[in-house]
């Protein structure tokens, strides 16, 4: 028998594609045709809420935002053409990671064309052969990434598991301070939250740094958005904190924030921030504007966590399965064949509802699932669009099969 060609690798790819295919919709080629608001899409022309968006505050169609980006386009152009170690570095973005930093309470901001590269950035450049990296295991992908690339030993322990933490720094021994705790502020998957001030107290008795992701925790976490170590007052033990653009404020880009003035270094040091053409003038532009109303519109936060609240009460109510168990922006609702959540994502795509479906291997531990997030942009009324169709599709699936496994 010959040995495995090249491309080998792609032929269970095909395999998954192909039964995704066989269900009527691919869901990674779903195409909103076109965006009405925020949250109202046009999906198979037909009006379709968007529930799996991630615009948490919903700032996408802000006026002072598109405003923001339309000026910049006039004063700056369409790109930068280059990296920030070139010709990238404009003054907004240099106004952008001072505001950051501000926002934060912090010394030293630095801004990443995207929430992958800055996650990538920071690990590969704070991490190196003999040191030790503690991740979380339902950590994001690109938190996954940025350790394999950095070189540095890799220990996984189980998610949110304090004393599977401990374990392991442990029986690093005096290597415990060389180590990097990486963990994410609220997971963006299954909606739970890390339990920050545990890992503090092991980060302080070990004496290692910890690095907390604040992607889908920014803006709405905390007394003024600055995540879930603000919300728990576990702030000034975060050594880095890291995120991205792309949620909560309605835009594309990654940021680091520190009191460390190590950051400065990293600027010399991190491959993908060197080698990285940088962020476009439109989209800092509109970035700082979102910033801003972050800053200035509490209502936004209290609008989101009334919009979860209710949609957490009722999804609880329907019995359903879900992954975190106190209200986030984050629902996820569990299945335990992949074949029903397929069946009750297409039952909601009919209602006029889009929900993120994912199953194995995407999903953290191996489940099926169908991932809502909301927006503060949701009207009462569409939250309860949004309700009225999971009790119409996906209540009876949950059901059928809450009797055959008693009746097994």
């Amino acid at each position: 028998m010959s040995a495995p060609g090249l491309l080998d690798k792609f032929t269970p790819v095909a395999s998954l594609r192909d039964a995704l295919a066989a269900t009527g919709r691919n869901p990674t080629g779903m195409v909103t045709e076109r965006l009405l608001s925020p949250t109202l899409g046009i999906i198979e022309g037909r009006e379709t809420i968007l529930a799996g968006t991630n615009n948490y505050l919903g700032l996408t169609f802000d006026p002072a935002c598109i405003a923001a980006g339309k000026q910049a386009l006039d004063e700056f152009g369409t790109g930068t053409t280059g990296s920030r170690m070139a010709n990238g570095s404009f003054a907004l973005h240099q106004s952008l990671e001072a505001e950051m930093a501000d926002f934060y309470g912090q010394a030293y901001g630095m801004v990443f064309s995207t929430g992958y590269a800055a996650n990538l950035g920071m690990l590969s450049a704070l991490l190196g052969p003999g040191d030790a990296v503690l991740l979380d295991a339902d950590a994001h992908a690109s938190l996954y990434d940025g350790c394999r690339m950095s070189g540095a030993q890799i220990f996984r322990f189980r998610h949110n598991d304090v004393a599977s933490l401990e374990a392991r720094l442990r029986r690093l021994g005096e290597q415990s301070r060389r180590a990097l705790i990486v963990v994410e502020g609220l997971y963006s998957v299954f909606g739970d939250i890390a339990p920050l001030p545990e890992i503090c107290a092991l980060k302080h008795q070990y004496g290692a740094y910890l690095m907390v992701d604040e992607a889908h925790s920014l803006g709405v976490y905390g007394d003024t958005g600055r995540g879930v170590a603000q919300a728990q007052g576990v702030e000034d033990a975060v050594d880095f904190t890291v995120g991205t653009f792309s949620k909560s404020l309605g835009a594309t880009g990654g940021y680091c924030v520190s009191n460390n003035p190590v950051l400065q270094l990293i600027r010399y040091t991190s491959r993908p921030f060197i080698f990285t053409a940088s962020g476009s003038p439109s989209v800092i532009a509109t970035t700082r504007e979102a910033l801003h109303q972050v800053r200035t519109r509490p209502q936004l936060r209290s609008q989101i966590w009334n919009n979860a609240r209710r949609l957490y009460a009722a999804f609880q109510e329907m019995g359903f399965n879900l992954g975190c168990t106190v209200p986030s922006p984050v629902l996820a609702v569990r299945f335990s064949q992949r074949e029903e959540a397929f069946a009750c994502w297409h039952g909601l795509i009919e209602a006029g509802v889009y929900t993120n479906l994912m199953v194995p291997p995407a999903s953290p531990d191996g489940s099926s699932l169908l991932r809502v997030s909301v927006s503060a942009a949701h009207t009462a009324e569409q939250v309860e669009q949004i309700i009225s169709a999971f009790a119409k599709v996906v209540m009876p699936v949950q059901q059928r099969v809450s009797e055959s496994a008693t009746a097994a």
